[in-house]
């Protein structure tokens, strides 16, 4: 048995104008076009139970690093203020 349930969506204008105009074309009720599409998205994008492959991501060694990254931010922040000092020289 199928139950039929009532909800309430916001569709854009273009979006509802299109598909109202596919019912006028194959006269046949608002609501079966967009069941009906609504159907077709699902089917298309792998609808109930599909699985998608998971993505790895692969690791590179970047060996040890240059600089004390317990004050990461304190050193953004000197390189930041270095490059303005920089670009300022430039514009003498």
């Amino acid at each position: 048995m199928m139950l039929l349930m009532r909800s309430t969506f916001r569709i854009d204008d273009d979006v509802l104008e299109e598909l109202k105009s596919q019912a006028r074309q194959q006269q046949v009720p608002l609501t079966r076009v967009v069941n009906r599409v609504l159907r077709a998205g699902l089917a298309a994008s792998g609808g109930r139970g599909a699985k998608r492959k998971r993505y790895r991501e692969s690791t590179h060694a970047m060996g040890a690093p240059r600089a004390d990254l317990d004050k990461a931010l304190a050193l953004a922040a000197g390189l930041e203020d270095e490059e303005v000092l920089r670009k300022l020289a430039m514009r003498k």
